[in-house]
């Protein structure tokens, strides 16, 4: 698999007005990612410069400063350090390690080589790497292997005659699968499926017939083997899951007696229903149909906690990613997460969203953030979650990793679905009856995502936050330039913590609340990010130093008596 290089992102430039790897097309580029207090980015530095002018006409040595210690990501550090090591490059200031994060850098000095078409073709970190890596240029030079062209994204045109669409899926060919609800039909391309008269009847393309087609999800193909079907539609007015073959475009049932089944996804190696009739998610066995809960009580509400005791309302959207199971639910006006803990226990936890009669259209801090009755979920390339927000007649993304939500388009009739394809974002607008595409060009995301963690109940005193960090075998904590770890905390609402907010050097943090007892409810959230760093600082050519990063969630729920530690492990 060849992965496209992440663009680059920083506070600003040393050396360079600003490059951007598209304008260098066509030339191979070099990243260094370095920091001044490193003796071994040091001496990458001397072992990079015979490269740059062997290779002056083919290749760019771009420098990426992405700091250890706090005094690093000043700028007059960088700037210094550019000018005491003679760096002579451009020099991308990382402050913030976007691009770091981009590249998956977790180590001192590390070398990335990018080929003429913009694909990583090495990564490697530590000294003595240069030769090995200018003998990979030369032995393409050499090969005279041309550039690959990327193909040129299927551009296909939004359906005629559409019908309050309720549903998209993007199929592996690059084609969109779409529910034309209020035609009681699905729609491939040019093709029809489904007679147009609601009912309820299998069979083929021309004669099946279907109620208010919603959301549907791909299985994987060896799933979808063993099923005898490839994508599973959620029939609304039937209350029953349907399958589609898509080699001859059959239609079956899959399975019945599912409420108002308003979307569907292939989530912990089962179809995962969103149930909207009885506030509940559902599994079901793909081979044989067998239905289950899978999550709620069937009360309607907005209440966290393990999956067998969270409260839904009207839960109409899903989408997967690899925190866990994204879902909005419409008459809460919120976006939800299910996934698994440490312990293994399902849990759901809010994103944005405060109740049945707490609705709006506000961006900012998730926890101030207000949608209105969503429909529409969609993962994003960047790590963001696209909702669509269906009475604003907006689609809004939310970005886990800083906890703010923004708006990313604006008048729409009801947006009601979501699907990315070709690094495109479609979304059925079932008010205007159209299928709408926004144009990618993704962010990558900007750090790593924090670990969801179960609720912590906490005194309302206030507790010790405790991060634990051990050194990996053969490396030592780095102490000749300080302390090399850091904590940070915030809080959402911010007004949560009275003491304890921000960040300094040290993994042990006194924090105070502020806030008025929970009375069984979550308070708010702790958004806690750890960093230390290790070296292994044997002396040995090619000794590498590594950053060790780790965020977390809690949600907090201010209980009196109960524990004042809060202990994580880096």
């Amino acid at each position: 698999m060849r992965i496209r290089a992440p663009r680059l992102r920083g506070r600003g430039w040393l050396n360079s007005p600003g490059l951007d790897l598209q304008q260098l097309r066509g030339r191979w580029v070099m990243l260094d990612f370095w920091t001044g207090a490193c003796v071994n980015c040091v001496h990458v530095l001397d072992e990079l410069r015979p490269l740059e002018r062997q290779f002056a006409d083919v290749l760019t040595v771009i420098g990426v400063h992405s700091p250890k210690f706090p005094y690093e990501a000043t700028a007059s550090a960088v700037a210094n350090a550019v000018e005491r090591y003679r760096v002579e490059h451009p020099v991308l200031d990382d402050a913030d390690l976007l691009t770091w994060d981009a590249y998956a850098v977790n180590a001192w000095p590390t070398l990335v080589l990018i080929d003429p078409d913009g694909y990583v073709v090495a990564q490697v970190s530590g000294e003595g790497h240069v030769p090995e890596l200018a003998g990979l240029i030369s032995e393409k030079l050499e090969d005279g292997v041309p550039a690959s062209v990327p193909p040129a994204p299927v551009r296909v045109e939004s359906p005629q005659g559409l019908r309050f669409p309720g549903g998209l899926v993007a199929l592996s060919d690059g084609e969109v699968l779409t529910s034309d609800t209020g035609n009681q039909r699905l729609l491939l391309g040019q093709k029809h499926i489904g007679s147009g008269i609601r009912g309820f009847v299998d069979g083929p393309a021309g004669t099946a017939q279907f109620a208010d087609p919603l959301g549907a999800a791909v299985l994987p193909p060896d799933v979808a083997a063993k099923a005898g079907y490839d994508v599973v539609i959620a029939d609304s007015g039937n209350d029953a899951l349907r399958g589609l073959r898509l080699d001859d475009l059959s239609v079956s049932t899959v399975a019945t007696g599912i409420s108002t089944p308003g979307d569907v996804a292939w989530f912990d190696s089962r179809i995962v229903v969103a149930g909207i009739g009885r506030h509940q998610l559902w599994s079901v066995d793909p081979a044989c149909g067998e239905v289950q809960v899978y999550a709620g009580t069937g009360k309607e509400g907005l209440v966290d906690g393990p999956a067998e005791k969270a409260w839904f309302a009207q839960p109409s959207g899903l989408s997967v990613d690899f925190r866990g199971l994204w879902i909005v639910d419409a008459e809460s006006s919120a976006l939800r997460l299910l996934y698994r803990a440490d312990d293994g226990s399902l849990q759901v936890r809010t994103a944005i969203g405060q109740g049945l009669f707490e609705f709006g259209q506000d961006d900012g801090p998730a926890w101030d953030a207000r949608l209105q009755h969503p429909l529409g979920v969609q993962a994003l390339p960047d790590g963001k979650i696209a909702v669509a927000d269906t009475f604003n007649g907006s689609v809004r993304a939310y970005d886990p990793i800083t906890d703010q939500v923004t708006t990313l388009l604006t008048g729409l009739g009801e947006p009601s679905a979501l699907t990315i394809v070709l690094n495109q974002l479609w979304v059925a607008d079932a008010g205007q009856h159209q299928v709408h595409r926004l144009e990618g060009g993704w962010d990558e995301p900007a750090g790593p995502a924090p670990v969801q963690q179960s609720v912590a109940d906490l005194d309302p005193e206030g507790a010790q936050v405790t991060v634990r960090f051990t050194p990996p075998p053969g490396e030592e904590t780095d102490t000749r330039d300080g302390d090399p770890t850091w904590l940070e905390i915030t809080a959402q609402p911010a007004s949560l913590l009275e003491q304890g907010a921000g960040g300094e050097r040290g993994l042990n943090r006194r924090i105070a609340f502020a806030g008025e007892l929970s009375g069984g409810r979550v308070n708010g959230r702790l958004l806690v990010e750890a960093r230390a760093a290790s070296c292994d600082i044997s002396q040995e050519a090619g000794a590498v130093c590594h950053l060790h990063r780790r965020r977390w969630e809690i949600p907090v729920r201010l209980i009196p008596g109960s524990t004042t530690e809060l202990d994580l492990k880096l």
